[in-house]
Parts: structure tokens; sequence; C-alpha cells
């Protein structure tokens, strides 16, 4: 990974990123590993092989805790690990969705609560618990991760779309009630991002050039292009940006 800026504040900062070992995720961790951050992240597969690279790559240790964002209790638990480890999150880092493709007419409200569980409930959760302790430290900085796909009105997932603009909408609100905590909370935006599960299910060549078509960037989008705006974010770089949505997509949408 290339790094591109260096922000004083993250250093020795505790951090905590949902789904932050594998997919965006795995270089959101390692980005913040490279700041000197103290990281700590769930996710519901093994990541012990992930650590130790982390570990050897960039001389900084994250503290990975398995479990499941959709059980609210889970995810609390994991925040308290890491606090405990790290000192009160002044990070928090909603990363975790899953954008599995669906028609509409076929959804059953199992799997409408699963997807929304996983996309929009867990954010809330994760930021309620993170702010809490953000008061107690006086501070704190909040990047939820929604997606370019609801402003684009994408077909085929329209639970996942939903709760992108769901997202950008609770980002809005924590926002305003908690910025007089100085507690900041924005939404980042990526475009289509080719980690490996999109490369394998979604990414066929035919769609892959329609995308590049919209775009003003004539590149595809890598998990690493989207570490360097939430460092930004993250960071006191942007300390008087709160409750805005970023769009990080090669110009694809056009926001304002």
């Amino acid at each position: 990974m290339t790094q591109t800026a260096t922000y004083p504040d993250l250093s020795g900062a505790s951090v905590f990123i949902t789904g932050g070992g594998s997919g965006i995720g795995a270089s959101l961790t390692e980005g913040f590993l490279r700041q000197g951050a103290r990281v700590a992240f769930i996710g519901r597969s093994d990541a012990s092989h992930f650590v130790e690279e982390m570990t050897q790559t960039t001389g900084n240790t994250p503290l990975f805790i398995q479990g499941d964002i959709t059980d609210v209790h889970s995810l609390r638990a994991a925040m308290e690990a890491a606090a405990d480890a790290h000192g009160p999150i002044t990070r928090l880092v909603n990363n975790a969705a899953n954008d599995k493709r669906h028609a509409t007419l076929d959804v059953d409200e199992a799997f409408w609560d699963w997807s929304v569980a996983i996309n929009l409930k867990a954010y809330f959760f994760a930021c309620q618990h993170a702010i809490r302790g953000m008061k107690s430290v006086g501070y704190g900085h909040i990047v939820n991760f929604s997606s370019i796909s609801y402003m684009m009105g994408n077909a085929g997932y329209a639970i996942y779309t939903s709760s992108n603009a769901g997202i950008t909408g609770m980002t809005r609100s924590l926002a305003r009630e908690f910025g007089p905590d100085r507690i900041r909370v924005n939404a980042l935006a990526p475009g289509w991002v080719l980690t490996p599960k999109q490369l394998e299910l979604w990414a066929d060549p035919v769609s892959l050039q329609a995308h590049l078509d919209r775009a003003c960037l004539k590149d595809h989008l890598t998990p690493a292009d989207i570490v360097n705006p939430t460092l930004f974010l993250s960071s006191d770089a942007s300390r008087m940006m709160t409750g805005q949505v970023m769009a990080v997509d090669g110009g694809v949408v056009v926001t304002g």
C-alpha cells in the first residue's frame, strides 16, 4: 500500500473498524496501522493470518475480535474489548456491509431483516455505543460507509440501496445531535470498488465497461483508493467537516 499522507493525531488513536479483515476493510485496517493507530476490528471469519501479516508488514498488531455485527450484544462486547485494550474508541469506521443481489418480488421478511441488520441496524448501534465513550473523552470521529448505488438508483438490490440512503440520513442526524459534544459524523460513499468478491461474483467485462463509461476518471477503484479519504475524515485534517457525504467513485455521480 502506498501511503500518501500522515495524520499525526491518528498515531496512538483508538480505532474500531467493522469488517476490518477482508476487502475494503482489510485495506482500512492496514492504513490505520501504518498511521500508528491502535486498531481493533470485528469480523465473522477467522482473521488470524491477516493479523500476522499486518504485524509483519506494518510493525503494528491489530486486535481481531471474532463476532457477528448483526448480534448487537456481540457487537457491543467487541467494542468494549477494544476500549479495554486500546482506551475509549475515538475513531469508528462502520465498513461492514453485504450487497447480495435480490429481486424485489422474491424478498421475504426474513431476507429483509437479515439485510437491514447488516447494512443499517449494526451501523446505528455501533455509533450509539461508540458515542457514549466519545462523550466521556470529549471528542470523536465516525465514518459511516454508504455507497453511490442509491444515488444512481441501481436496481437489483433494493434493500441494500435503501440501507445506504438510511445511512446518510442517520449520519446527518447524528452529526447534528452530537456536534455539541465535539463528535463528528460523516459518510463515505465509494463507487464500484473491485474487491475479490466483486471480481468473482459481478464484475463481468460488459458491466465493468458500462460503469467506466459513466465515470470521469477512466480507472477502476481498488480498496486502496478508499483508504486515504477515510483517514482524512477520521483525522483532524477534516475537523470542520461533519454531516457530509463524500463520494469517492471516479466521478460517476455528482453531489452537492
